[in-house]
């Protein structure tokens, strides 16, 4: 039993990627749905990895497993899952539709993956260019702005004011490069430190969740979960207002929570659970209304799931339409910014150019 918690213990340094819960999830769902105990599943994939350190994750679950410990609690005390998969799995668990929930899971990580993936091919040739823009922009302001500050004074003119404190800005920039060098050194290290810490990890969600540029979005993804995991409690034979209860475990977004607790609330006053999801606004326009009609046909799961994958494409045109406009934005901006330099000294040399001739 020591050997088995220090497995859980050394596995709790880091998570798996989004593909290796995909890859995970939809292999356990395999089993289940063809009859395979968790417990013997899991020695399955524990045999069938390679890997040393996901072998040794593997063993440490199945021997928890084993010894009677639930799955989701296994998993929880690996530290190698998100929160939303454990408590997703426990739902499972509980409902006896662990193979329906690690299927669904599978593909939500694996959709995952996909937009992550997106988005670092997206953004990969913007932060390559800002990198090379910032590098022209130093230049500019430590090596040739003193360059035509010089000639304009032996013309007798001035640089612009603007010319005139950027290259301040890049005497001192080429004076302290090394201090400043230093500092982001020490933040880059610090944050790579204090990335995983339950601190950050608080402090940037309610960055994500309140952001102005990130309300909506993530607005979006706590109703898509919301909806998700309506459907699989209701489909699970679970009532109304205990599936509402388990879903308010599942949302970490602090509205959507409050918004679910409203609801409950409205439900047990007499309301309607489709006019008391109206009411709190969890879900709005198209949604809301398909969600009265779903009730009132008595098929409140099936409109559920639909509503799920609504939010989801949502979530995917969302991301979609920002990166594409990510990149133009970055290219008006950084010319604007390398023109403006360029502007605030050629004037001047222009303008005593103009008065030569």
């Amino acid at each position: 039993m020591a050997e088995n918690a220090e497995q859980v213990k050394q596995s709790k340094k880091e998570q798996l990627s989004s593909s290796d819960i995909a890859a995970f999830c939809s292999q356990l769902s395999l089993m289940l749905r063809a009859g395979i105990p968790a417990a013997e599943g899991l020695g399955i994939l524990r045999d069938d990895i390679q890997d040393a350190k996901g072998k040794k994750l593997i063993s440490g679950i199945a021997a928890q497993v084993d010894m009677g410990e639930p799955l989701f609690a296994a998993l929880r005390a690996s530290g190698a899952f998100p929160k939303y998969m454990v408590d997703m799995v426990e739902i499972g668990e509980k409902t006896g539709r662990l193979d329906d929930v690690t299927a669904s899971l599978s593909s939500y990580y694996e959709r995952d993956e996909y937009l992550s993936r997106t988005i670092k091919n997206a953004v990969a040739y913007p932060a390559v260019m800002i990198v090379m823009m910032a590098v022209v922009i130093v230049v500019l302001i430590t090596k040739v702005l003193p360059i035509f500050s010089d000639v304009l004074s032996r013309l007798g003119a001035t640089l612009s004011p603007l010319a005139q404190g950027l290259l301040n800005f890049g005497t001192a920039l080429a004076r302290y490069g090394a201090l400043i060098l230093g500092v982001i050194a020490v933040i880059a290290m610090a944050y790579l430190i204090l990335r995983n810490t339950r601190w950050s990890g608080a402090f940037l969600h309610k960055i994500y969740t309140r952001g102005f540029a990130t309300k909506r979005f993530a607005a979006t993804v706590a109703a898509g979960r919301f909806a998700n995991a309506m459907a699989l409690m209701l489909q699970s034979g679970l009532d109304t207002q205990e599936s509402l209860d388990m879903a308010y475990q599942l949302v970490d977004d602090e509205a959507m929570r409050d918004k679910i607790e409203r609801c409950g609330a409205l439900m047990k006053e007499g309301v309607t659970f489709s006019q008391a999801v109206q009411d709190t606004e969890i879900f709005s326009g198209v949604n809301a209304r398909m969600l009265r009609v779903g009730f009132q046909a008595g098929a409140l799961d099936k409109v559920m799931a639909d509503i799920a994958r609504r939010y989801e494409d949502e979530v995917d045109e969302r991301m979609g339409r920002a990166i594409s406009l990510l990149e133009p934005t970055l290219v008006a901006v950084l010319s604007i910014i390398v023109g403006m330099i360029l502007l605030s000294v050629m004037l001047p040399l222009m303008s005593i150019m103009s008065s030569i001739g």
